[in-house]
């Protein structure tokens, strides 16, 4: 399953949706996306929507811890948005969640 990631803006806020499974085959695609949102700029919240997300594994998760402490650093907050529960289940599990401000649906 290739990766899918859709950009769109709501003021302040950017929003990136992905649809796919994220490991470390596509994990620099995922990276990408994240650093040109940031680069560009993000005054709000950068929400990266995993609705679409059936799998991830360490290095997608690593690709999102990394760009949450870059966004900060940028003076935007990264948001993990509408995981699946089986992807909630690990973020929880690896003990990421106040890295990730995830939210539910």
């Amino acid at each position: 399953m290739s990766l899918e990631i859709t950009a769109s803006a709501d003021g302040d806020n950017r929003l990136l949706s992905v649809t796919g499974e994220v490991d470390v085959s596509c994990a620099d695609e995922l990276r990408a996306a994240i650093d040109a949102q940031i680069a560009e700029g993000v005054a709000g919240e950068l929400v990266i929507d995993l609705a679409g997300v059936p799998y991830i594994d360490s290095t997608g998760i690593g690709v999102l811890v990394g760009a949450a402490h870059r966004a900060s650093e940028a003076g935007a907050t990264l948001v993990v948005a509408r995981p699946q529960r089986n992807v909630e289940r690990v973020l929880g599990l690896l003990g990421v969640q106040a890295d990730l401000n995830i939210r539910g649906a």
